[in-house]
């Protein structure tokens, strides 16, 4: 029996024990009041976060005013996000789904996708369903953003190992390699923590350029409007990530 695919398995406790130090609370914030100028965004509007996690941005925009759906395929994840949503009193809708089989049709105002949440899947025909998903559960007019990380970024920073050590004992190293046909990034992360237990973990993400991205959207219905650098909306470098603002016709 083939083991269950990375992006079923990693998104748990360990996926925030290594990722949480990260994404402070100013950090979220800002990249809410980003969201919501690239995206034009009033309130009242239905949104929808998809791969929302543990509902970093779902529950700042629920706060803000907007109607938002938050999807996910981690049940770990999506029970925080509900916990946290409970203590506030906030009516976000959570909705455990795989990406490529979003369960709504012209619901939403707007849907974003971040913090590199896209080309999981082991082909780019699944990467292409999860878009053409994204055309089916916009209204007619809405709006779309990705962000992603970039591959001249990723070609021209690589590194094959990293180490990161955290203030609370937990040593994470990355071991990495960059399929050149394939355009995939793949990496072996292990935990090291001080009990002194080793947890490994793998992923392998679908690196895309500008333009694979863009003639994909273009194929599943959606216009390109833009393109950045990040969610501050400067420009697109060599050296940046990459965000991309499509819209499905009105």
């Amino acid at each position: 029996m083939s083991a269950a695919p990375w992006y079923q398995t990693f998104f748990g406790e360990d996926y925030l024990r290594i990722y949480a130090p990260f994404l402070p609370t100013d950090r979220t914030e800002h990249e809410t009041d980003a969201i919501i100028e690239l995206l034009q965004l009033s309130p009242g509007m239905r949104l929808l976060d998809l791969c929302c996690g543990d509902g970093r941005h779902a529950l700042p925009l629920s706060r803000r005013g907007y109607h938002v759906t938050g999807l996910d395929l981690s049940e770990t994840l999506l029970a925080r996000a509900r916990q946290k949503a409970t203590r506030e009193g906030l009516a976000i809708e959570w909705c455990q789904q795989d990406m490529r089989a979003i369960p709504y049709e012209e619901t939403f105002d707007a849907i974003f996708n971040i913090f590199t949440s896209f080309g999981y899947f082991e082909s780019d025909e699944d990467d292409f369903l999860a878009l053409q998903q994204v055309y089916k559960a916009l209204l007619p007019g809405g709006t779309f953003l990705l962000e992603t990380v970039y591959q001249p970024r990723v070609l021209r920073a690589f590194s094959p190992h990293g180490i990161i050590r955290y203030d609370n004992g937990l040593i994470v190293m990355e071991e990495r390699k960059i399929d050149l046909l394939t355009s995939r990034n793949e990496v072996r992360i292990t935990l090291l923590p001080p009990t002194g237990e080793r947890i490994e973990y793998r992923q392998s993400i679908r690196i895309y350029t500008l333009t694979e991205l863009a003639n994909m959207l273009t194929q599943a219905g959606l216009e390109v409007h833009g393109y950045y650098g990040d969610l501050d909306g400067n420009p697109l470098t060599l050296d940046s990530r990459l965000v991309i603002i499509s819209r499905k016709p009105a």
